[in-house]
C-alpha cells in the first residue's frame, strides 16, 4: 500500500489475526488507529478499516516489517521480520516520514533494544526518511497508549505539507 509521493508512511509489525482475515489493516473493532488517525487530523473522518486503500489520496501508506504473518509480535516467529525488504521500500518510495506504530516493528528494524527507543521523532533517518515510533493503538497496548507522540506526527505532517512536501490530498506526487 505504497506509491510514490507519500508524506508519511506508517509501519505496524504483522497484521492481527482478525486484520489478515478481514483483509484489512487495523481491523479490529478494538484497535484505536483508524479513530486516533481521525483524532489527531491525519484524515479528515474516521476510515473504516476497508477505506485503507484511500490513505493515499491524504498522503500516508502503510506497510508491515513482517509482511508474510499474522498474530501478536511476542509470537512472530524470528524469520518473520524483514527489516531489509521494509528499507529497499522506503529507498525506492522515498516518504518524508516513516513512522512505527510498535516499538517492537522500529526495534527489529533498527536493531535497537526496545527500550532505547523512546516515543517520537528518532536522532537517526532511515533511507533519508524521518523517524518516529509511536505507542502502538493495538487493544493489547491500551494500558500504555498515550495519544501525545500521534498528535506531535500529525504536527510534523502538517508542517511537511505547508513545506511543500509531496502527499497533501490533491497534491501531485512525485
Amino acid at each position: 500500500m505504497l506509491q510514490s509521493g507519500l508524506t508519511l508512511v506508517l509501519v505496524g509489525t504483522a497484521p492481527s489475526r482478525i486484520s489478515a482475515r478481514a483483509r484489512a489493516y487495523y481491523a479490529n473493532p478494538e484497535n484505536k488507529f483508524w479513530r486516533v488517525l481521525f483524532e489527531t487530523g491525519l484524515t479528515p473522518r474516521q476510515l473504516a478499516p476497508r477505506e485503507y486503500p484511500t490513505l493515499p489520496e491524504y498522503g500516508i501508506g502503510l506497510t508491515d516489517v513482517a509482511k508474510r504473518h499474522s498474530g501478536v509480535d511476542a509470537a512472530l516467529p524470528g524469520e518473520a521480520w524483514a527489516p531489509d525488504e521494509l528499507r529497499v521500500k522506503i529507498r525506492h518510495y522515498r516518504p518524508a516520514v516513516v513512522a512505527f506504530t510498535s516499538k517492537r516493528g522500529a526495534s527489529e528494524t533498527l536493531g535497537l533494544p526496545t527500550g532505547k527507543l523512546p516515543y517520537g521523532p528518532q536522532l537517526l533517518p532511515l533511507e533519508g526518511a524521518e523517524v518516529w515510533v509511536l505507542p502502538s493503538t493495538s487493544p493489547l497496548g491500551h494500558n500504555h497508549f498515550q495519544i501525545g507522540p500521534w498528535q506531535a506526527l500529525a504536527r510534523r505532517v502538517r508542517e511537511l505539507r505547508v513545506e511543500g512536501q509531496p502527499g497533501a490530498a490533491g497534491e501531485p506526487g512525485t
